[in-house]
């Protein structure tokens, strides 16, 4: 277990204990097994990506809000070595908050590292219409919405309001990595 998923864990118990929630409520809204979830806020064990994905969407907050933690409230600039870092112990994902979600702004960016041939999926966006600017840094991509099949190559940005489920695939030899820009409605 790292630092920030022991972070993950209390900051979970904390927006649960907030809401007046016990776990069997947040099993009920999540999807999440009550004893998954008591792991995870005991920090026992890592979340993934995608239980991250339905525990945002039952708090109805966005990923950025669940990884803030530690968030400064006003400072300007935000150190690398400040940035929180999470690793999908399903997938090997690894996510860096850049601009942390942060009382005040609207929007966050997230440095996002997938390997390759791997895939993060999730089932229900956290809240509806947030709009993203995905910028693919390395590697190819294809990210799916809904529907919709985009293949990205470096340097390629896709606009989108998120309001269905959605995987991101790196589809190359190398990890896909790249900048997503999350601003709320």
């Amino acid at each position: 277990m790292t630092d920030t998923d022991e972070q993950l864990g209390r900051r979970i118990a904390e927006l649960r204990k907030s809401r007046n929630w016990n776990l069997d409520l947040l099993a009920e809204k999540s999807g999440i097994s009550r004893a998954t979830l008591s792991r995870i806020e005991r920090g026992d064990t890592s979340p993934t990506a995608a239980s991250l994905g339905q525990l945002a969407r039952a708090f109805e907050i966005t990923m950025a809000e669940m990884f803030g933690f530690g968030a400064p409230v006003l400072d300007a600039k935000i150190a690398r070595a400040e940035q929180p870092v999470w690793q999908d112990p399903e997938t090997g994902f690894l996510r860096r908050s850049v601009s942390p979600a942060c009382s005040g702004f609207r929007g966050s960016v997230v440095e996002g590292e997938l390997p390759p041939g791997k895939i993060i999926s999730y089932s229900v966006p956290p809240l509806p219409d947030l709009e993203h600017h995905l910028v693919l840094l390395q590697g190819t991509m294809t990210m799916t919405i809904g529907d919709e099949r985009h293949e990205l190559t470096p340097g390629d940005c896709l606009r989108f309001r998120l309001n269905a489920p959605n995987s991101y695939h790196a589809t190359g030899a190398e990890p896909a990595r790249y900048l997503l820009t999350v601003v709320t409605p």
